[in-house]
């Protein structure tokens, strides 16, 4: 078996990094900073990553999971049926192959019918209806937990308070599902009323919607535009309801609005029509869309297709391109990130892509930089990429003469150390510790919510600190004063007295969180939890061999390699004991136990439980027990619940033993 190199290991740790923090952004915030095809690019990359060493796929990896954690303010809702993702396509080949697999799932040569509507860009909810009446909404959160949101949802008119008597009588259940959207004149409308009271405008739509349903206050929520579209039940297995066609049906026949165009064609071909036809027509269309979802109709189909870790595998998301636009290369500037890594960004004349202003873009490395043979003057395309950093496609026009073609500086911008690219790897690095532009990405870094959470250090602060000398390392956050933040720009008493509060709760941060604050290459929060587990305590850890390391599951010699030189180096031993003097308290990390009725046990959870997967992998966890994501001859119990898929089958097969949740709670006591 081929293992990862280091320079893989890393990369997929900042991937992941990288794929939780727009998550959080995107779900928890609704405060996106970049697109859907960037997302999807660094979601791609993580994929082929773990396609090609599976032995590095963890469970809570971002390619295994729904959405992001629930936000704590509302009341947690477990999902009866998980909320899950779905997998995407970007052109009429992907979708053939995703058809073929669709034939080869199902193993007979069965027609296969097929729903096509429009992907709305909008807030996924749940609707819980109870002998008719709706009693529950929420947020599909990490698919498993959602964020209660029925009071706000109440406010909605496209929600109906009850059902018909006939559908009550026939579904004393009935979980419906789909989005909530703000219509774009209506969007348009109300940015406009913002702006005359003087408050800040809504981004977009689709933020416009998340936003106005996780308000406190239901009244803030009325007064937005939301209406919301249902695009199908959650149960497959109910009475008389046997095709996705028919679900829709029976949600028309209710008086709630699906998104339209949709139909049901059993052609591939009469598919691609069906979205050149809606990709020449969204602009027409009332809601934002950003593809066309295709599922399978028979649900019995779908039961026999089952799914995959986050997603179906009967239904897919085909894509729009991502648009594009031309524009002038005016300059190109060079930035240093916390790793030293350079990195080359386009300064272009402004251009509209997509409704969004654009005047920088990125060109990733000096390999892209030089394949695209760009100078200052030429006419480049650009590909949208939402409301931050677009991405450089190619040259549209040379300008004459070509005297200004880009090259890559030999000397780091921030410090003039010279810059060097290692073997293996696409970036040039700059290796000063010092560098005043590394230590401010450090500083990001360290003080975001996965670290040290010191809420107020923002970029521009922490750039302040540093051009003014008040910060040379890490460790000097806990030797500032009133007086010195106080020399600061816009700082003042009371905002001064919050940062410093904020430095002082982070002194008493977890051991995992100090771990994954110091920004080790390759640790990133999993890793952090796993070594703080294992050692318990930070002088354990630092004085961890090599072989120590490698023996933790999880940790292959790679990522150990980078923990072990990590604190093997005596700037960062110094470090860390100017924090300790600095007050951080270092804590003994303890993992709640409960006994070790399942210690050295290996188990696989699968089907729909009581509670959460989360609830059930701690429970196995505090039993000495540890949870896989596949089945295989190492694992020993497969925690079954209802509506359970492959993973059974393949136990059966390989005598591993199953466990109900009855059995298992019992087994616990």
């Amino acid at each position: 078996m081929v293992k990862p190199s280091n320079i893989i290991t890393a990369e997929l740790e900042k991937l992941r990094s990288e794929i939780r923090r727009h998550n959080e952004l995107y779900y928890q915030k609704d405060k996106p900073e970049i697109s859907d095809a960037e997302y999807d690019r660094l979601f791609d990359r993580l994929l082929e990553i773990e396609a090609e060493f599976p032995e590095m796929v963890t469970e809570d990896s971002p390619s295994q999971t729904v959405g992001a954690d629930r936000i704590e303010k509302f009341a947690a809702v477990d999902h009866r049926i998980p909320m899950l993702s779905l997998q995407k396509v970007t052109s009429f080949e992907q979708f053939l192959d995703f058809d073929r697999r669709v034939r080869d799932g199902l193993a007979v040569e069965a027609e296969i019918q097929y729903t096509t509507e429009p992907k709305l860009d909008g807030l996924a909810v749940e609707l819980v209806y109870r002998r008719g009446k709706f009693v529950l909404g929420s947020t599909r959160g990490d698919g498993s937990t959602g964020e209660n949101i029925t009071e706000n949802l109440t406010t909605l008119s496209s929600i109906p308070a009850s059902l018909s008597s006939q559908t009550t009588k026939r579904y004393p259940l009935l979980e419906i599902r789909g989005e909530v959207v703000i219509h774009k004149k209506d969007f348009a409308q109300f940015n406009q009323q913002l702006i005359e009271i003087g408050q800040e405008p809504m981004a977009n739509p689709r933020n416009g919607a998340a936003g106005s349903l996780r308000q406190l206050d239901s009244n803030i929520t009325k007064e937005r535009p939301l209406v919301f579209y249902a695009y199908g039940i959650s149960d497959i297995l109910l009475d008389s309801i046997t095709k996705q066609s028919e679900a829709a049906a029976l949600l028309r026949s209710e008086n709630f609005r699906l998104p339209e165009p949709a139909a049901v064609l059993n052609d591939p071909e009469a598919i691609n029509r069906q979205f050149d036809e809606l990709t020449k027509s969204r602009d027409a269309l009332d809601f934002e869309i950003d593809g066309m979802v295709i599922k399978v109709n028979s649900f019995d189909q779908q039961k026999q297709l089952g799914r995959i870790s986050r997603a179906p595998r009967w239904a897919v998301a085909w894509k729009f391109e991502a648009e594009l636009a031309e524009t002038t290369l005016e300059d190109v500037e060079f930035s240093v990130g916390r790793t030293g890594v350079v990195t080359p960004v386009a300064i272009l004349e402004p251009v509209k892509v997509g409704g969004v202003m654009v005047s920088r873009a990125s060109l990733h490395n000096e390999d892209e930089l030089q394949s695209l043979g760009v100078a200052v003057g030429d006419r480049v395309v650009i590909r949208r990429a939402g409301d931050v950093i677009p991405e450089v496609v190619r040259l549209a026009g040379k300008s004459k003469p070509r005297s200004n073609t880009i090259k890559f500086p030999a000397e780091c911008p921030s410090c003039q150390t010279e810059i060097r690219r290692l073997e293996g790897e696409a970036a040039y690095r700059c290796s000063n510790s010092a560098c005043p532009a590394q230590l401010e990405g450090k500083l990001s870094y360290f003080a975001s919510k996965a670290g040290m959470d010191i809420d107020g250090m923002g970029g521009k602060i922490a750039s302040q600190l540093i051009e003014r000398g008040l910060i040379s390392s890490l460790a000097d956050l806990y030797f500032l004063t009133h007086d010195q933040l106080l020399t600061l720009d816009l700082m003042a008493d009371k905002r001064a007295q919050k940062l410093l509060a904020a430095i002082d709760r982070s002194r008493s941060s977890s051991l995992p969180k100090i771990i994954y604050a110091l920004g080790i290459d390759g640790v990133g929060e999993t890793v952090a939890r796993l070594v703080a587990e294992t050692f318990a305590t930070l002088d354990s850890l630092m004085e961890a061999s090599l072989e120590q390391l490698v023996d933790i599951d999880g940790i292959g010699e790679v990522l150990a390699e980078s923990i072990n030189s990590y604190f093997a180096t005596e700037d960062n031993r110094v470090l860390l004991r100017r924090m300790r003097e600095g007050g951080v308290l270092f804590p003994h990390f303890t993992k709640s136990y409960s006994g070790d009725l399942f210690s050295g046990k290996r188990f696989v959870i699968t089907g729909t439980l009581s509670q959460s997967r989360t609830y059930f992998k701690n429970l196995i966890e505090s039993h000495g027990g540890k949870v896989s994501s596949s089945i295989s001859t190492k694992i020993d119990f497969l925690l079954c619940g209802q509506k359970a898929g492959s993973k059974l089958e393949k136990a059966r097969k390989l005598d591993v033993e199953i466990i109900e949740e009855e059995d298992f709670l019992a087994r616990i006591g």
